[in-house]
C-alpha cells in the first residue's frame, strides 16, 4: 500500500487508517479475533491505527495494546482520542487541562506504550477555552507523551480559533482533523475541509460508508436493524424523511456501482480518497471479512465523469441527513444559550 504525507509534519501514512471503534463491547468482543484483523491490517500494509478511550470504556485501547506489542508497534502511527465521559465525576470528560493530563496517561497504560502519535480531542467543548486545552497538549508533546496533537469534528471556524491562538500564544496546533465524511454526508465540502487544506491539516474521515448506509446491507424492501424492542433504530428507521433521501440515494449508487463493476463498498471509499483535501479515512471492520472488502478501495481511482455523476445524485456539500453531521453546536443543543437572562 502506497504512503501519502501526514498534513504539513513529514510524516507518511497509508491510504486507509484502521479504525478500532468495533473491537470490544460495542463490536466484536473476540479479542483475539479483534487481533487478528489488527495483525491482517497491518500486513496488508495500514500503518495508522484509530482508536479513544470511550469505545467500550477503554477496552478498544487495551486490544489495540495487545496487537501491538513487541516490534509491531514501531511501524504504526497510533492514534488515540479524549473528550468522552470515562467515569461519573463531571471532572472526569471534556477538554481541560486536568483531565487530559489524566487522560493520557490512562490510555498509555491501556495501549501498552511509552507515547501516542496522534493525540485527538474527540469533541469541541464549550466550556473549555481551546487556549487551555492547546496548553495542556503543548506540554504533553515537550514531555513525550504524545508526538502530534489533532482535533475531531470541530467546526470550521473553531479549527481556524485554534490555529489563531496556537500562533498568538506560542502553541503545538492541531495537525490533524477527523470530520465524518461520505457520500451521505457531505456538508464538510462547504468549509472544514477548505480550511484544513488552508493549514496543510491532515484529514481522517471517519464513517466513510456512512454508518453501514453504503455497505449495501440496507436497501429499500429489506428490513431494517431494529433496537431490542423491536422497533427500527433511529439511524435506519425507514419512516424518518431524511432516511428515505439516503435510501433513494442508496439505491442510485448501488446503480452507479454495478455499472462501473465495483462494490458500493468501494465505490464509497473511493469517492472519500478523491477528495484533495482527505489523507486516509478510516475504516472501522467489525469481522475479516469486512475487512477484506474494504481494502481493494485504496487502488481505485473514479473518473470526473463518476464523480460528476455521484454530484447529481447526492449534491456538494450536503448532508442527506443533518443528524449525520457528527456533533451540535452548543446553542442549539442548550435553550439556556439561546435566550437572554
Amino acid at each position: 500500500m502506497q504512503r501519502v504525507p501526514f498534513g504539513w509534519t513529514g510524516v507518511r501514512v497509508s491510504p486507509l487508517t484502521l479504525g478500532a471503534m468495533n473491537f470490544g463491547a460495542w463490536g466484536n468482543p473476540d479479542h483475539d479475533d479483534s487481533v487478528r484483523i489488527i495483525h491482517r491490517a497491518l500486513d496488508a500494509g495500514i500503518n495508522v491505527i484509530d482508536t479513544a478511550d470511550v469505545y467500550a470504556h477503554g477496552e478498544s485501547e487495551r486490544i489495540v495494546g495487545k496487537a501491538l506489542a513487541g516490534s509491531r508497534r514501531d511501524d504504526v502511527v497510533l492514534a488515540t482520542k479524549a473528550h468522552g465521559p470515562m467515569g461519573e465525576d463531571a471532572n472526569e470528560r471534556g477538554n481541560s487541562r486536568r483531565w487530559l493530563v489524566r487522560a493520557v496517561e490512562d490510555s498509555l497504560r491501556r495501549l501498552g506504550t511509552e507515547h501516542i502519535d496522534l493525540y485527538q480531542i474527540h469533541r469541541p467543548d464549550p466550556h473549555t477555552h481551546v487556549d487551555e486545552t492547546l496548553g495542556a497538549l503543548t506540554d504533553l508533546i515537550r514531555d513525550g507523551k504524545i508526538r502530534y496533537a489533532g482535533c475531531s469534528t470541530f467546526p470550521a471556524h473553531e479549527i481556524v480559533e485554534a490555529h489563531w491562538v496556537a500562533d498568538r500564544r506560542g502553541r503545538e496546533r492541531f495537525v490533524s482533523e477527523q470530520p465524518p465524511y461520505s457520500v451521505l454526508t457531505r456538508g464538510i465540502e462547504a468549509d472544514v475541509l477548505p480550511v484544513a487544506e488552508r493549514y496543510g491539516m491532515a484529514v481522517l474521515p471517519w464513517s466513510p460508508l456512512a454508518g453501514g448506509w453504503l455497505s449495501g446491507k440496507y436497501r429499500k424492501g429489506r428490513s431494517v436493524q431494529t433496537n431490542r424492542s423491536g422497533s427500527a433504530m433511529p439511524q435506519f428507521d425507514p419512516d424518518n424523511p431524511d432516511n428515505a433521501a439516503k435510501m433513494d440515494a442508496v439505491e442510485s449508487l448501488v446503480q452507479l456501482a454495478g455499472d462501473l463493476g465495483l462494490s458500493l463498498i468501494e465505490l464509497a471509499l473511493a469517492f472519500v480518497l478523491r477528495h484533495p483535501a482527505v489523507t486516509s479515512p478510516i475504516i472501522g471492520p467489525r469481522t475479516g471479512e469486512q475487512l477484506e472488502s474494504q481494502l481493494t478501495a485504496a487502488e481505485i481511482r473514479l473518473d470526473e465523469a463518476t464523480m460528476n455523476r455521484i454530484d447529481e445524485i447526492v449534491p456538494p456539500g450536503t448532508n442527506l441527513n443533518p443528524a449525520d453531521a457528527g456533533w451540535t453546536p452548543a446553542p442549539l443543543a442548550d435553550p439556556a444559550l439561546r435566550r437572554r437572562r
